[in-house]
């Protein structure tokens, strides 16, 4: 059995992070944290009666006390760096799916992942469908250099662009190579009217309201035609069965894997299975 903590238990994430492990077959909780919740049983969360693990307000002494073998992370940009590195120095690993972590903390983090020869898996999206957007996407960039990107989420999520707008933009200018925009010059009369401008010309929007989860369309434009690659997440159990693959994954690394992608279209692993 793979011993799983959940760090950011009371959100929304969290929840169905715990309740999806709870369920699994291969996989046990055995702590959890968040400072909202301290002295919750995890089983009223979840909806599952009393479990006998209760939320930790601290993750030291959760680590300390229960030692997993593997942490999820789902909080909020301010924490997710730090929870991260105690983690790894504690040999637990970590699967992160908080988005927001700047570019200098991801290569201090995995810089300590190979010191520490510590799995680390950080994912900007864990829904499969997701994956495969920004996969269709970057392939269709060397046929359509013209591409803007429309993220949209709830409310509540706090950084913009979302981190899968920014990784379906890395890999975009990864695959369709040098290429110069041909429009005019353009006047803004509000500013960031035309979204945040990526690297070489690719615009991303975003949009912020209730009653979305998760989801992209990335469009591009050709001579008379157009092409829209779209991905909803309609629930957050879209996100599980990545997360599991996540979770068994990690314990064979040694280093830290940015992008799901790199664990799933590399290894060729199902991930519809155990969720």
């Amino acid at each position: 059995m793979i011993k799983v903590a959940v760090s950011g238990a009371a959100g929304r994430m969290g929840r169905e992070v715990m309740r999806t492990v709870w369920r699994s077959e291969d996989i046990e909780l055995v702590g959890a944290v968040d400072p909202y919740a301290e002295g919750i049983d995890v089983g009223s969360l979840i909806e599952a009666g009393d479990l006998g693990i209760k939320v930790r307000p601290g993750l030291d002494g959760m680590l300390e006390e229960v030692r997993p073998d593997v942490l999820i992370d789902f909080t909020n940009p301010d924490s997710v760096f730090n929870n991260a590195c105690t983690a790894l120095r504690r040999g637990v690993r970590p699967v992160v799916g908080t988005t927001g972590m700047s570019q200098e903390h991801l290569g201090d983090l995995r810089e300590l992942a190979s010191r520490c020869r510590t799995g680390c898996v950080v994912a900007p999206n864990f829904a499969i469908g997701a994956l495969l957007m920004m996969k269709f996407a970057a392939e269709a960039s060397r046929y359509f250099p013209h591409v803007e990107i429309i993220e949209l989420h709830h409310d509540r999520k706090v950084d913009a662009p979302s981190g899968t707008a920014l990784k379906t933009a890395q890999l975009i200018t990864r695959d369709r190579g040098d290429f110069r925009s041909s429009q005019v010059d353009e006047v803004e009369k509000l500013a960031c009217a035309r979204g945040a401008r990526y690297d070489n010309g690719i615009r991303i929007h975003s949009v912020r309201l209730p009653g979305l989860v998760a989801h992209q369309e990335v469009i591009f434009g050709g001579l008379g035609q157009t092409l829209i690659i779209r991905h909803d997440s309609i629930s957050r159990e879209s996100f599980m069965p990545g997360v599991l693959l996540a979770v068994r994954k990690v314990m064979e690394l040694t280093e830290l894997v940015y992008g799901l992608e790199n664990i799933i279209f590399d290894s060729g692993g199902s991930a519809d299975s155990g969720a």
